[in-house]
C-alpha cells in the first residue's frame, strides 16, 4: 500500500529507490488511510523517520504520517529549518484523532523522568492520545516512559549498556501481535535501563510477549493491545549500532563492541542485517490491528 508523507522529506526519495509506494500527501487523503503520528525524540531525526515509515511499506491500509516534535526541548541536533518544515507540535494535533501514535526513544535514559525537561509534556501527549488515538507504540525510552505513565512500572539503570543483537522468544504465539514471528528471533537492543520482567508479569493490564534470556524484556502490551511497549529497536538499519559504537568511541566513553553483531566480532567487518524480516512482522501486525 501507500505511504504518504510530508512532500520534500528526505526519506521519500530514500524509500522510493527501495521501491516502497511512498508519495507526498495528495489533496484529499483516500478513505482508506491510517493516520499515523510519530513523536520523534531521538536526535537523528531524519534517520528515525526513514527507519519508521519503511516499517509501514507492509501494511494493509494506506498510511499517513504525521510528525511531532516537542515544544518544551528544541533539539540541537537537528536544524530549526527542518522541524520548521516537517515538524508541528502538540497543540496542531490536540484536536484531531489518529489511528495510531508512535512514541519514539530517546538519550535520557541516565535521567529520572522528572528531570527530563519535556516530561509534563510527555504526560499531556500520553493522556491525550489515551482517548484520542486508537493504538500507541512505544520505543525504548518511550516504552519506559510509558510504562511508568500508564502503569507505574519504573525503569531501573544497567551496569553496563544492553548493547547488540539478541534471540528473543515468543511468549504469547496466540497474540495478533505475534502473528506469523517464530519461536525464537533476533532484534537490535541500545539502551542503559531495563524494565523488570516480574513487574509486568505482576501488572493485571498487561501481557509479556518476548524476552530474551540475554536482554530481558523486549516486548509487552495492554491486554486490549491499546498499547505496545518495544524496549529495543526492530526498525534499526544494518549500520545503526555500529554508527553509535563508533560514535561512543570517538567520545571517549567506555563503550564495549555491540554484542552478536560484526562478524566475528570485529568492527572491521559490515554487519548484517539479521533481523529485517522479524522487525517487518512485528510493525505490519501492529498496523494492520
Amino acid at each position: 500500500m501507500t505511504v504518504f508523507v510530508p512532500d520534500g522529506l528526505p526519506a521519500l526519495e530514500k524509500l522510493k529507490n527501495e521501491n516502497i509506494d511512498v508519495r507526498p500527501y495528495p489533496d484529499k487523503i483516500p478513505e482508506n488511510t491510517q493516520k499515523i503520528l510519530i513523536l520523534n525524540l531521538m536526535p537523528t531525526k531524519q534517520v528515525t523517520e526513514t527507519q519508521l515509515i519503511r516499517m509501514f511499506a507492509d501494511s494493509k491500509t494506506n498510511v499517513a504520517v504525521y510528525l511531532m516534535n516537542t515544544v518544551s526541548y528544541t533539539s540541537r541536533n537537528t536544524d530549526s529549518e527542518y522541524l520548521d518544515r516537517f515538524y508541528k507540535g502538540f497543540s496542531a494535533y490536540k484536536d484531531e484523532t489518529f489511528d495510531g501514535l508512535i512514541v519514539t526513544g530517546a538519550p535520557v535514559e541516565h535521567l529520572d523522568f522528572t528531570q527530563v525537561l519535556y516530561w509534563h509534556e510527555l504526560c499531556e501527549i500520553f493522556d491525550w492520545a489515551k482517548v484520542n488515538v486508537r493504538k500507541i507504540y512505544t520505543i525504548c525510552w518511550g516504552a519506559q516512559a510509558a510504562l511508568m505513565h500508564y502503569c507505574g512500572i519504573q525503569k531501573h539503570p544497567l551496569p553496563e549498556k544492553m548493547f547488540g543483537i539478541f534471540e528473543h522468544e515468543v511468549l504469547c504465539p496466540e497474540n495478533p501481535l505475534c502473528k506469523g514471528l517464530p519461536e525464537k528471533f533476533l532484534a537490535p537492543h541500545s539502551r542503559h535501563a531495563e524494565v523488570y520482567k516480574e513487574d509486568i508479569i505482576n501488572c493485571k493490564d498487561l501481557d509479556l510477549l518476548s524476552v530474551s534470556e540475554d536482554a530481558g524484556v523486549l516486548w509487552a502490551a495492554t491486554k486490549d493491545l491499546k498499547i505496545v511497549f518495544v524496549t529495543g529497536h526492530p526498525e534499526y538499519d544494518a549500520e545503526t549500532l555500529s554508527l553509535e559504537y563508533f560514535r561512543d568511541l570517538e567520545k571517549g566513553d567506555d563503550i564495549k563492541c555491540p554484542k552478536n553483531y560484526f562478524p566475528h566480532d570485529d568492527p572491521a567487518f559490515p554487519p548484517p542485517l539479521t533481523w529485517r524480516e522479524f522487525a517487518k512482522i512485528i510493525y505490519t501486525n501492529w498496523i494492520n490491528l
